[in-house]
């Protein structure tokens, strides 16, 4: 499920043109929130597994062992779960995600000189974030 050697560009309808932070809206941290500061102060570390499941596990508020979170990440995974080409980064925020040969993650702002350079690049297979509304 792991994208490798992949740049997923911002989507078309994104409405802002730089790498938004994420604000709090309530009580609880949002999914964007979560995989912002992930990404942000751990770049190339991790994998688009690792992101959908602690992005989903960090919501849960669940005190549990090491051992059922291995287990809950295996039921989570055993259903179909939806790629970071819909993470609200890519789709509301302006952020575009680097994928390495090992599957992964870096933030690119969508303003910055490097997010061209990767839109262009022949070295990794460039694809968009899905839209948030239909066309």
């Amino acid at each position: 499920m792991n994208y490798m050697g992949t740049f997923i560009a911002v989507a078309d309808d994104c409405k802002v043109d730089y790498g938004k932070t994420p604000v709090p809206r309530g009580s609880s941290r949002s999914v964007a929130q979560i995989q912002y500061e992930m990404l942000a102060e751990h770049p190339f570390t991790y994998t688009q597994e690792d992101v959908l499941f602690e992005s989903w596990f960090a919501r849960q508020d669940l005190e549990v062992s090491e051992a059922e979170k291995a287990d809950l990440r295996e039921q989570f995974f055993s259903k179909e779960q939806p790629c970071l080409r819909t993470s609200p980064l890519t789709r509301t925020h302006g952020w575009g995600l680097v994928f390495d040969e090992e599957g992964r993650i870096a933030l690119c702002a969508k303003d910055s000189p490097e997010y061209g350079k990767y839109l262009e690049s022949e070295e990794l297979k460039v694809i968009k974030a899905l839209r948030s509304k239909r066309a």
